[in-house]
C-alpha cells in the first residue's frame, strides 16, 4: 500500500465534522507519479467519505506530483507555497480548496 493511499484512508479519522456542518464540497485529488492515484474526498453536511477514482462533478480539483503531496502532508511544503510555485494546480473554486485545512486536522 502506498503512503499516499494511507494518507487518504486516514482522512475520515481526522475529520472535523463540526467545521463541515452545512457544507457540500467534493475535493478531487489527482496525484501524479509513483505511488499516486486519484481520490475523491466528499464532505457533505458534517460527514466525510473518501473514495478512489474520479468524481464526475467535483467542486475543486487539486493536482500535484506524489513527492510534493507527501511533502505537503508532512508539513514540509505549505499549500500556499506549492500553489504559488506551480507545484499544486487548482481547477475550480480556489477558495473551496482552502477549506480543506479547516475540515481535516492533519
Amino acid at each position: 500500500m502506498s503512503q499516499i493511499k494511507e494518507i487518504f484512508e486516514k482522512l475520515p479519522s481526522v475529520f472535523n465534522a463540526e467545521a463541515a456542518k452545512g457544507k457540500n464540497i467534493v475535493f478531487q485529488y489527482d496525484i501524479t507519479g509513483e505511488g499516486g492515484g486519484q481520490w475523491q474526498v466528499i464532505v457533505n453536511d458534517g460527514k466525510c467519505e473518501v473514495k478512489e477514482g474520479v468524481h464526475p462533478n467535483p467542486s475543486v480539483t487539486l493536482t500535484m506530483d506524489a513527492e510534493n503531496y507527501l511533502a505537503m502532508a508532512a508539513k514540509k511544503l505549505k499549500p500556499t507555497t506549492a500553489y504559488m510555485t506551480g507545484k499544486l494546480k487548482i481547477k475550480g473554486n480556489i477558495f473551496l480548496a482552502q477549506k480543506f485545512a479547516e475540515f481535516f486536522r492533519m
